[in-house]
């Protein structure tokens, strides 16, 4: 039989969203901020030359620069003041989530609670500062590198770099952090969810012209289609799917009373890490593209080899993006999930777990649960992100068909929808409240 919330939640409707007025002005306010973002993928940086960026970025769109452009919002291609998207903040994110898990005083100031929290994010802006400093200076050795890209190549023209990118940067993860409060879903999410969308319809108008010129054949096209379709189907199904461990409450007595025990259930979700790991993948192998920036195209062999090896589509490509997927889908949800803690706060509240004793047993079956659905939701994650993507290589479809841009925007529009209908439900709840709080004044 449902419970009250679902059927209260069956019964959401367009009227009850209608009366919601906090929800639409949390959606125009999303609205808003990433209308903003989007129009600023399209200021272009000062001192660069657009028909020959536009030469030198069709040159290389089919490498990794490419991917990032995607991530990006086709700002890159275009050199905007945020080419360098939100990304620089994610890989400060990944370092300080790694260093919490080494560093005794940070793992204890994530244990302080609200207030730790703050102290962690604010040394994450700190290392985001210094990433993007790093990386707005290796793309403007870079693109002077290039020919005939920079109007004036010298330091001013870096300086002035370095300042533009890191200030964009640097508006974006405030912008997000304001979407994340006073808007619907999560903000750095959905700046990566807006640039992918935003471009593909030119990614579906890209392939349909290749289909006509003759490049790509109506069957490639039509197995395109439904290789999209069946990935949507399963990142949709497998996001949604848990492994419930059954919870049992015991009699209890509160005063002159009785109450019967209860069951409830522990919701473990398949895909915990959710859509983590592809971008921190993703981000962490931007690295070498980053190094052979620096050296303006003439550095060592070395670096230009690894980097040509580490290109979308090569085979070392593939092995380390699927390693950085699976490292990152174990460290994030041990990261996010600690059966320890769970397990005592159940002892706490006397449930238990049939058949396993309270306490460090509870810790350890849950423990082992989890890492056996940790596995296949790894393979789920690397058989979604890698096997389209052998398909782009073979077939030269654009990035933003791909499994990670897939699993990017499913994922992020399953988070933003369920927030809504958070949303509703309470709104729902306050005006029961309301109504139930006007009658007792009546009676």
């Amino acid at each position: 039989m449902a419970s009250a919330a679902e059927q209260l939640a069956a019964n959401l409707n367009l009227g009850a969203f209608a009366k919601a007025d906090a929800l639409k002005k949390r959606i125009l306010f999303t609205l808003g901020a990433l209308l903003v973002y989007r129009l600023g993928t399209y200021i272009p940086m000062p001192g660069i030359n657009p028909e020959a960026l536009a030469q030198a970025f069709n040159s290389q769109s089919s490498g990794l620069i490419g991917m990032f452009n995607m991530f990006s919002g086709g700002a890159i291609s275009r050199m905007a003041i945020f080419a360098l998207g939100i990304m620089p903040y994610i890989s400060a994110s990944i370092i300080m989530q790694l260093m919490t898990s080494i560093v005794p005083t940070l793992e204890n100031l994530k244990k302080e609670g609200e207030q730790g929290r703050k102290v962690i994010n604010q040394y994450t802006r700190y290392g985001t500062v210094i990433l993007s400093v790093l990386q707005a200076y290796g793309i403007a050795v870079g693109l002077e590198g290039a020919t005939n890209v920079v109007t004036d190549p010298g330091m001013f023209f870096r300086l002035t770099t370095v300042i533009t990118l890191t200030g964009g940067t640097m508006f974006l993860m405030w912008l997000g952090e304001q979407i994340t409060s006073r808007g619907i879903g999560n903000g750095i999410s959905l700046i990566i969810f807006s640039g992918i969308v935003a471009n593909l319809p030119h990614a579906l108008v890209s392939t349909l012209e290749l289909g006509r010129e003759g490049a790509l054949s109506t069957g490639i096209i039509l197995v395109i289609g439904v290789v999209a379709i069946g990935v949507i189907g399963v990142i949709v199904f497998v996001e949604r799917a848990q492994r419930r461990l059954l919870i049992q409450y015991p009699k209890r007595q509160v005063g002159n009373r009785m109450f019967q025990g209860d069951s409830s259930h522990l919701p473990l979700k398949l895909n915990t890490s959710g859509v983590i790991p592809p971008i921190f993948a993703s981000s962490l192998l931007l690295l070498p593209v980053t190094l052979a920036n620096f050296s303006g195209g003439g550095g060592p062999s070395w670096l230009t080899t690894i980097t040509a090896m580490v290109g979308h589509g090569q085979p070392l490509y593939m092995l380390l993006y699927a390693a950085l997927i699976i490292f990152f889908a174990f460290f994030y949800t041990a990261v996010v999930f600690n059966p320890t803690d769970t397990a005592d706060n159940l002892k706490k509240h006397g449930g238990f777990i049939p058949g396993i004793r309270p306490g460090a047993k509870t810790a350890e079956y849950i423990d082992y649960v989890l890492t056996r659905i940790t596995v296949i939701g790894a393979i789920y994650l690397v058989g979604v992100c890698l096997l389209p993507e052998f398909l782009i290589s073979y077939a030269g479809v654009p990035f933003y068909l791909g499994g990670t841009s897939l699993l990017i925007v499913v994922s992020v529009t399953m988070d933003t929808v369920s927030q809504v209908q958070g949303h509703l439900l309470a709104h729902q709840y306050e005006g029961l409240v309301k109504k139930a709080k006007l009658r007792g004044k009546t009676r």
